[in-house]
């Protein structure tokens, strides 16, 4: 997996979590998402912000500090789609 693609992964899963904290679910996927970054990228302290209509997620790679910028409803998107979806607005208590 390319590390664009990794990292957006991880912040599209990382936005749901965020909003559906006790989906254990969404937990493991970030989880998932972040083995990968640090395994096969070398990634570390990962962060993600607000800027305007976009996200930035800044991140150490090899002792680096590197950012990524993505646009803010492409990230949002896959929140979206499961709070329109019925079935996945169960209770997670």
């Amino acid at each position: 997996m390319q590390l664009t693609d990794a990292l957006f992964n991880w912040l599209q899963i990382q936005i749901v979590w965020e909003a559906r904290s006790s989906d254990r679910s969404a937990r493991d996927t970030v989880l998932f998402f972040e083995e990968i970054l640090r395994e096969d990228h070398q990634v570390e302290k990962l962060e993600k912000k607000i800027d305007g209509d976009h996200y930035v997620i800044k991140y150490e790679q090899n002792g680096s500090a590197k950012s990524q910028t993505y646009p803010r409803e492409a990230a949002e998107k896959l929140l979206k789609d499961i709070l329109a979806e019925p079935k996945y607005n169960q209770s997670f208590e």
